[in-house]
Order: structure tokens, then sequence, then C-alpha cells
């Protein structure tokens, strides 16, 4: 995938690097791209009384659409983020921009749960909560790429896929944690408390994980080699840099990312979709996006583990086959029998698919030079989230309205598919390289 040659992996290479990364440097570089996912998914399960808290309006679907709105406004600053911080990481660090990246996603979380409500502040509510979201999407569009880069240059050189899949894997066992969350507070408090304040709770919860994460971070070993961080001596550099030499490694990451971001959120969709498609219960719903989140997890670290051995492009290949092939079926199956059993299943059939292919988030990795590697990620991570990951939800439900077909979500993720077998066609297996520098 890279331009730039990378040597071949020797024995001395490897014995480099044969020393493990400890479980606390894996968690401290996951934990912002799982609080992503644990927000994204709270959020989208309190979307209603968010709405009703900081944007009353006479009808109630005016006070949802608002609501959804201003997470979509998380989105816009995903790409600014993603060059700025991508860029400060290939120049000041990675640990620096992770340290960076969340305790701004800390602030953004924190003055959502303490904003007053319309009725206490008034106009300035809303404005506060739409600051909140751009504060939060510009701190995760730069999360992802110094993270991921960190754990590929930290990790033994033989088990860089078994490290680097953890990524996906986090995002799973945070939309897992999310969604049993969620079941939990319907189960403890009824509407009114949930209305009133309880919808705050999983918020808090979530700022409260991330003093554990700065101290974790601050505690971890930098990998950024001073001289790849002399090459490009500002940000401005850098993203010139990544246009000028590296175009075809960025369309091909680009794809990649967009790819495996539509199946991601065809399956954070699957609560909305039982809800308002299937019409099941709130309980049921919220099951789904359990299950989905428990097998990427399980999957996601299984492609990891299993493309170390086999390579990357066959694991990333046979998910996409795999899914496209699985996708008509799965949703036909939900639609014919509307039970808790067909959900889970199928749901869960396509979570565990997608999860195997997270291990493209190791080949883009990969497929860059260490002065660009970070920024290259979070730059094309964080365009494919802005334009598919805040569309995907509301491009199903159009498809669905305009067809009339229950079934069209299925479309819609084999295309996602075919793009994906598209770029891995036309990229290089990177398991046996050595991360050039």
């Amino acid at each position: 995938m890279a331009e730039i040659p990378a040597a071949r992996l020797t024995p001395e290479r490897a014995a480099e690097s044969a020393n493990p990364i400890p479980a606390s440097a894996v968690v401290a570089t996951v934990l912002g791209n799982g609080l992503e996912f644990y927000d994204f998914t709270t959020y989208a399960f309190f979307a209603v009384m968010i709405g009703r808290v900081f944007f009353p309006a006479r009808d109630p679907f005016v006070s949802l659409l608002l609501s959804v709105a201003a997470f979509g406004v998380g989105f816009v600053s995903r790409p600014l983020g993603g060059i700025v911080i991508g860029a400060y990481a290939d120049r000041a660090g990675r640990r620096p921009a992770m340290m960076l990246s969340i305790s701004l996603m800390a602030a953004g979380m924190m003055l959502l749960a303490a904003t007053p409500s319309y009725a206490t502040l008034g106009v300035a509510a809303p404005v506060l909560v739409v600051f909140a979201r751009l504060i939060q999407g510009f701190a995760l569009g730069g999360e992802v790429g110094p993270s991921t880069a960190y754990l590929l240059e930290a990790a033994p050189a033989e088990k860089r896929g078994q490290y680097g899949v953890w990524q996906i894997a986090s995002q799973g066992a945070a939309t897992a944690l999310a969604g049993l969350l969620g079941v939990a507070l319907s189960l403890m408090f009824d509407d009114a408390a949930i209305q009133a304040w309880a919808w705050r709770l999983p918020f808090i919860l979530g700022v409260a994980i991330v003093p554990i994460g700065l101290m974790l971070r601050s505690r971890l070993q930098e990998t950024l080699d001073p001289r790849a961080a002399t090459i490009h001596p500002s940000a401005t550099r850098v993203f010139s840099a990544l246009l000028r030499d590296h175009r075809r490694p960025l369309a091909a990451a680009l794809m990649l990312i967009t790819s495996g971001t539509i199946a991601t959120y065809v399956g954070a969709y699957m609560t909305t979709y039982a809800l308002s498609t299937l019409h099941m219960t709130t309980g049921v719903s919220m099951g789904a996006t359990a299950v989905t989140g428990a097998c990427l997890l399980v999957f996601g670290a299984l492609g990891g583990t299993l493309s170390d051995r086999v390579g990357r492009k066959p694991v990333y290949l046979v998910s996409k086959l795999a899914l496209a092939a699985a996708a008509y079926p799965a949703f036909a199956a939900i639609n014919r029998h509307h039970a808790l059993g067909a959900l889970l299943a199928m749901t869960g059939l396509m979570a565990a698919l997608n999860g195997l292919g997270g291990v493209a988030l190791v080949i883009i990795t990969e497929g860059f030079p260490k002065s660009v590697r970070s920024a290259g990620l979070s730059t094309v991570y964080a365009l494919a989230v802005t334009v598919f990951g805040g569309t995907t939800q509301f491009a199903i439900a159009w498809l669905i309205h305009v067809t009339g077909d229950p079934l069209a979500p299925a479309w819609y993720l084999i295309a996602s598919c075919a793009i994906g077998v598209a770029a891995i066609l036309i990229i290089p297996e990177t398991r046996d390289l050595a991360l050039s520098d």
C-alpha cells in the first residue's frame, strides 16, 4: 500500500520487539476510541430525552430532529481534528497527541452532562450542547490515528495484527457496555426519572473513566522516532506531504474505512430498525445493540490474531465476501421472524463478520511511513466517518421510506462490501513488512 518501500521483517527486527505491550498500555491506547462508541451509542439511546431537555418544540418529532442534528454536528469537526491532532502526533509524538484528544473528549462529555436544561438556561443551553459536540468531534477525529500508530509501533512485530485490532474490539466493548447500561437504566428508573436526570448518568460515568485513561497514557513510552518528527516540522507540511507523496495509499485507505464505517453504522442502526420498522419492544431492541458490541469485541480480536498467521488480505477479503453474502438473507430472516432470537442471531452474525474486517485499520497504518502515519489514518478515518458515519442511518431510513422495502439496508451494506473488496485487491500484503521509518 505504501509508496515508500518497506523492509522485510528480519529475525533481528523481530527480536527487537519480542516483549509484549503491557495490558495497561493497550487499555490506555484504545480507551479513547472506546469512549467514542460509548458516547455515540449512549446519545442514540437518549436522543429523545436530550431533545426534550435542550430542544423543546411543540412537535416531538421536531425536538428529536434537532437533537439528532446536534449529534451530527460532532461529525462536522472531525476532519479538522483528524488533520490537526494527527499531524501533531507525527511531529510532537503519539503520547502528547493522545493526551490532548482524550482531554478534549472529556471536556465535551462533561459539558453535555452538566449543561442545565432549556427551561433553566434558555437558548444558551442548546448552544452549549452544540459546542460540546463540536469539541467531541474535533477530539474524536484526532484519536484513531495516533492511538493506532502507537499500538503497531509498540507491538511485537509478529503480533501487530493482534494488537492493532483492539481498536475495533474496544468499539465492540464500549457498544456492549452502553447497551447494557441502557437496559439497566430502563429497568431501574421510570420514564419520568430518566427524562428528568437519569439520562445524564452514562455520560458522567464516561467522564469518570477519563482520569484513569490520562494516568495510564502519561506513563506510555513514546514510539515516534525523533528523526521522523523532524521530516515535516509543521502540521501544514505533514498534510502537504501526505497529499503530494501518498495519494494512492490515501485513496485505498479511504475506500477501506468507508466500507467498514457503513457496516458499523448499519449495525448501530439495528436498535432503531427493530423499534421503527419491526415494531419490537425497547428492551429487545437494546439487546440487539449489546449483542452487536459483544460480537465486534470477540471477532475483532479474532481477526487480528488470524491476520498475523495467514495474512491481512485473506482475513479481510473473507470477511467482506461473507458479509455481502449474508446481508440479504439476514435482513430477510429478521423481517420474516419478528422474534428476539432471529434479531439477535442475525445482527450478531453481521457484527461478527464486520469485526473480522477490522484488520483494515492495521493494513492502513502499516502502509504509511512514520512521518505521516498518524495524519494519514486520522485524515481518512475522520473524513469517511463524517461523510458515511454521519449519513448512514439517514440513508437507510430514506431508502426504506422511498422503496417501501424493509430489506433495503441489505443492499446498502452489500454495496459497502464491494467498495472494500475493490480496495483490498489493489493493496499489497503488509503482514511480513517491517514498519517503514
